[in-house]
């Protein structure tokens, strides 16, 4: 049975060197996106909130008209690989459009995608963020160069949410930090055996034996704590913060409430908006994005006295963190 397997991330992860190189392996036609013709891209990558619309709107037509005619096509002769799906068009504009624009948007890509083939498997690559900004650098694309690397966050983000509530495309997710198909014959084979195994199963997921072996890996690389444990430890000193550890403690207990006074917010947007008719979706990702910055910032503020009571303790917060973690590797949930 021919299978459609499509291949998706954020800008930069790797999505159509992957899907090049899975042609032969997996016996497939390959369909790529074509977003070089669009006359928008390097006008929204410098003016994202001016030209959104328009950006949307064109690869939206674009990407309908392409998988309309050819992905029944290729499938009635052998699989197919796709380094995209027409469904996360939606998740772009969640993201980058808003109020009647959105809702303009929504309504256009409801009536098409009904008429569109979903993927039997969605491969999902993702990446630590550095790792991804010097993909990006490297491949050196000029509507790329002034890219801001919040948007990637972001994107990575909706990414995250968009996958929590698809419920209708099992997904296989790779963390591609480590590994690199262009030069490392076995980091491709261990791909292509992960999607072979994954098309066997009805839900496929990341594979806890690659995941673990992987966060072991992390565990044993370079680490920036230290760093900014001492950068509290200076600011401490500068500043003549109060080292009381019981009034940090209750400090940061007061910083925890704050932050699920932010949570709650998200959860009652989250309900209002879907009352209103917005999807599960929809009204998630919409619900997060405007809370966002509150969350980062009262997240900053925990682990700054984190930082603080460690300083306080005399304790290496990254050996501590570290040790602790290497014994959950091991524990049996």
């Amino acid at each position: 049975m021919n299978r459609f397997i499509a291949i998706e991330g954020v800008i930069g992860v790797g999505k159509t060197t992957l899907a090049r190189m899975l042609k032969t392996p997996l016996s497939a036609d390959i369909l790529l996106e074509v977003f070089e013709e669009n006359p928008f891209l390097a006008d929204f990558y410098t003016d994202r909130e001016r030209y959104a619309f328009q950006t949307q709107l064109f690869f939206l037509l674009s990407r309908y008209q392409q998988q309309k005619n050819a992905v029944p096509a290729a499938l009635r002769h052998r699989s197919l690989i796709s380094d995209y799906t027409f469904a996360k068009d939606e998740l772009f504009a969640w993201l980058n459009l808003k109020d009647d624009e959105l809702s303009m948007y929504g309504r256009v890509h409801s009536a098409l995608a009904e008429k569109i083939r979903h993927p039997d498997l969605l491969v999902y690559l993702h990446a630590d963020h550095q790792v991804v900004m010097q993909r990006i650098a490297q491949r050196d694309r000029p509507y790329e160069r002034d890219m801001d690397p919040d948007y990637i966050r972001q994107l990575a983000a909706a990414y995250e949410a968009w996958l929590s509530n698809l419920a209708d495309i099992p997904v296989l997710r790779i963390n591609v930090t480590e590994l690199d198909f262009i030069s490392e014959e076995s980091d491709l084979t261990y791909v292509i055996q992960e999607i072979k195994k994954a098309l066997e199963q009805d839900h496929p997921i990341e594979p806890e034996a690659n995941s673990e072996q992987r966060s072991r890996r992390i565990l044993d690389s370079s680490r920036d704590l230290a760093n900014y444990q001492e950068f509290h430890r200076l600011l401490d000193r500068a500043k003549g913060f109060d080292p009381d550890l019981f009034l940090n403690v209750i400090a940061m207990t007061e910083e925890l409430g704050e932050l699920s006074t932010v949570v709650g917010k998200i959860w009652a947007m989250r309900r209002d908006l879907q009352l209103n008719g917005h999807t599960v979706t929809q009204a998630q990702q919409e619900s997060i994005q405007a809370n966002r910055q509150a969350v980062g910032n009262e997240l900053a503020d925990i682990l700054a006295y984190l930082f603080k009571i460690a300083n306080y303790m005399n304790l290496d917060l990254e050996q501590a963190y570290v040790r602790k973690m290497r014994q959950n590797i091991d524990r049996q949930w």
